[in-house]
């Protein structure tokens, strides 16, 4: 959640924000920040870059866990948290990375340490999962699944 709050500062938004007015911020602060604008001080377009570089990443971040972007993704979300399993998953930060069997990834911000050692120890992981993590943490999709060749 820290990552979260630190680029809502970084862009001068809030959680109310809806992706129009993020996108037109993001474009606004890209405006000011470009490199291309310092093109006479190596030092100032060095420090452009870095910030633009921030600011790109912030942007994209706060997209993946808005709202829109999760009631848009929801279908497929759901298809994935039922049908497939968990393949693998890792732990850092408060950041809990899910791997399922159809491909797809989705990182889950703000887990509590507790709540990963209880999924670990859990004697069904996706059932676990399924009650206490999937719609109780603000989630993103980190890799679509995988596409199903289909022979003509």
């Amino acid at each position: 959640m820290k990552r979260i709050t630190d680029y809502r500062r970084l862009l001068g938004v809030n959680e109310t924000t809806e992706l129009k007015e993020l996108k037109t911020v993001y474009r606004n602060l890209m405006k000011d920040h470009h490199p291309d604008t310092f093109q006479d001080n190596d030092e100032l377009k060095q420090a452009s870059e870095e910030k633009s570089k921030k600011i790109i990443e912030g942007y994209h971040f706060l997209v993946s866990v808005a709202k829109e972007t999760r009631e848009a993704s929801l279908p497929e979300y759901n298809q994935t948290i039922t049908l497939s399993g968990i393949s693998d998953y890792e732990y850092k930060g408060q950041t809990l990375l899910i791997k399922f069997s159809d491909g797809s990834s989705y990182e889950y911000l703000g887990v509590p340490k507790a709540i990963y050692v209880k999924l670990v120890n859990a004697p069904a992981p996706a059932r676990f999962a399924r009650r206490h993590i999937y719609n109780s943490f603000v989630y993103r999709n980190i890799t679509k699944p995988a596409e199903v060749a289909v022979e003509a």
